[in-house]
């Protein structure tokens, strides 16, 4: 075989694996608005970065990434948890907004009050603030 065969070959399976790789990223709130990735290994040195319209682009190029939010104008609590095969563990009512911290299928988490939590909606009267594991930053 041709050095220049041997070398079409070796390209063509970068390529695919690169292809196979770019079809494995995913959001975890993909029907949501203004989807944020938090990059850094704790809240305390978290950096926030805004998807803006292509949101997998943005994820493919981070490499520290440690969290994701979401905001949604309409959020039916009770199936986005279906949706999310979402647990509540607890929650904080707090003067203008309700915070739910969770249990779910997604794949950051934290241990906050003793409890794995790797999902935290915030509910409010315009809407809700979702993200894994938790929100940084506020809302």
């Amino acid at each position: 075989m041709t050095v220049f065969k041997r070398c079409s070959l070796l390209l063509a399976g970068v390529f695919l694996c690169f292809c196979f790789s770019l079809m494995e990223q995913r959001v975890c709130f993909g029907n949501g608005e203004n989807i944020t990735f938090y990059c850094g290994n704790s809240s305390s040195n978290c950096r926030i970065v805004e998807a803006g319209e292509t949101p997998i682009a943005t994820k493919i190029t981070l490499n520290d990434i440690c969290g994701e939010s979401a905001e949604y104008k309409d959020f039916n609590l009770e199936e986005f948890l279906r949706e999310v095969n979402g647990e509540i563990l607890f929650c904080e009512e707090l003067s203008d907004s309700v915070n739910y911290y969770c249990k779910a299928d997604l794949p950051y988490s934290i241990n906050l009050y003793g409890k794995e939590i790797n999902l935290h909606i915030c509910l409010r009267e315009d809407g809700a603030k979702v993200a894994s594991p938790i929100i940084f930053g506020g809302y």
